[in-house]
């Protein structure tokens, strides 16, 4: 069994420490502790994480590979210092059935990078007709707890009731994608002053706020489990709000360019930041920022989706939406969360590790840095600043938004149940 010693690293941000790795497991955590017999990583001035949890990443496979696959998707998980990812079920077939999510499952098994959750989708076929085969799902040995149709809503109310009343018989959560679709019929951005001026059908907030307004009641009459996926809206804050005051089971998550980018970007009609949910106004972002600081919302998820770049590199009206996120979100929160002083690095540790594991009912991850726990571990260097290439990512696509933008910080290592998948920046 190989053993790893951390040296002075900045344990959740606080005091110096060295975290001694044995096999598996984090055998020690203390100051001068015994280097004998173990490879030495020296941390001065970095902050050692629980190893990141991601509850919303498109990986692609089975079905565009062009776009990613399990490999080289949880190679950008571990070099964004992911250890576990959540990977949602609108691939080709979609992952409706046992079989799909077990292949999913296996491919993540078989990349070593990091470990691969698949989410179940709520209907057949993510067409909202008909509920998909949720507990074989559960039963299968991918052991589905999370189900979402994302990239579609769950419109129809007595579907997503029974979806709910279904999945609370084991502890699991339905993940709804808020898009009330005939709101949102043409649109092509956020609804709002750079819409009408650009000619763009609008998207507006209130398409994604009715949708969480019924859920959040629906969770709430049959008493179980609904997480918000990619919450936008100043206004979807203050219903989630009102919901958790009533002590109902609703969680919610926020994109990291959610956090940053505006709307205002999409006057260059760059595809780039074509993105579903659509970029909201700089007081939407505020509001998600404080929102996320003060637990309503519970999570950062990166909604990593690739796309070939056919798919991005053309017309406005026919690109593809979605952004690659996975290698780029902790230097993102870092910039909006924890140099704004809205969280300190314990905070990110419970928003980008704690809580998403707890959601999705994921064993071994979200774990404290202590003694006798899973060696699952991110260090990131706060200090790097340096401008984004895309040129140097180990996902497939390249659609990032952050190209040429300088942001903070690096993961320098990641580790999952002791073994390095990334070593001083470098895949292992």
């Amino acid at each position: 069994m190989s053993k790893i010693l951390i040296r002075g690293a900045k344990v959740l941000g606080g005091e110096a420490q060295d975290v001694l790795i044995d096999g598996e497991t984090i055998a020690a955590v203390g100051t001068g502790l015994d280097a004998s017999g173990a490879q030495v990583v020296e941390a001065d001035g970095k902050v050692l994480l629980p190893g990141l949890v991601d509850l919303h990443t498109h990986l692609r496979e089975p079905g565009r590979e062009d776009s990613e696959t399990v490999l080289t998707g949880t190679k950008a998980a571990a070099r964004g210092g992911w250890t576990a990812v959540h990977a949602m079920a609108n691939t080709f077939p979609v992952a409706d059935t046992a079989g799909v999510v077990e292949q999913v499952w296996r491919l993540g098994k078989e990349s070593g990078y990091c470990d691969v959750q698949p989410i179940g989708a709520v209907t057949v076929g993510l067409e909202g007709k008909q509920l998909a085969e949720l507990g074989a799902m559960h039963d299968s040995a991918a052991g589905v707890r999370v189900f979402s149709d994302d990239g579609k809503c769950v419109d129809d109310a007595v579907i997503m009731r029974r979806a709910l009343e279904y999945v609370k018989a084991f502890d699991g959560v339905v993940a709804q994608h808020a898009q009330e679709p005939r709101l949102t019929e043409g649109a092509q951005m956020n609804e709002g002053l750079v819409s009408a001026e650009l000619g763009l059908g609008g998207w507006p907030a209130v398409a994604e706020e009715s949708i969480i307004a019924r859920d959040v009641l629906l969770a709430a009459h049959v008493d179980s489990r609904v997480h918000i996926c990619h919450l936008s809206t100043a206004g979807s804050v203050e219903i989630v709000r009102w919901a958790k005051s009533k002590g109902w089971n609703v969680t919610a998550e926020v994109t990291p360019h959610h956090l940053l980018l505006t709307d205002e970007l999409v006057r260059s009609y760059n595809p780039v930041y074509k993105v579903n949910p659509p970029l909201r106004t700089e007081a939407d972002v505020l509001a998600l920022r404080e929102a996320l600081a003060d637990g309503t919302i519970d999570i950062v998820a990166t909604d990593h989706a690739p796309h070939p770049r056919e798919d991005k590199d053309c017309e406005w009206a026919a690109a593809a939406m979605g952004m690659v996120g996975l290698e780029t979100a902790l230097s993102v929160v870092q910039a909006t969360m924890v140099e704004t002083g809205l969280l300190d690095w314990a905070g990110v540790a419970d928003r980008m590790s704690l809580a998403p594991a707890r959601i999705g009912r994921l064993a071994g991850h979200g774990r404290p840095v202590s003694a006798g726990e899973p060696a699952n571990l991110t260090l990131v260097d706060p200090a790097y600043r340096g401008a984004v290439d895309p040129a140097g990512f180990a996902s497939r696509s390249r659609n990032t938004p952050y190209e040429g933008r300088e942001l903070p910080g690096r993961v320098t290592h990641t580790f999952l149940r002791g073994r390095a998948t990334l070593m001083d920046g470098n895949l292992a």
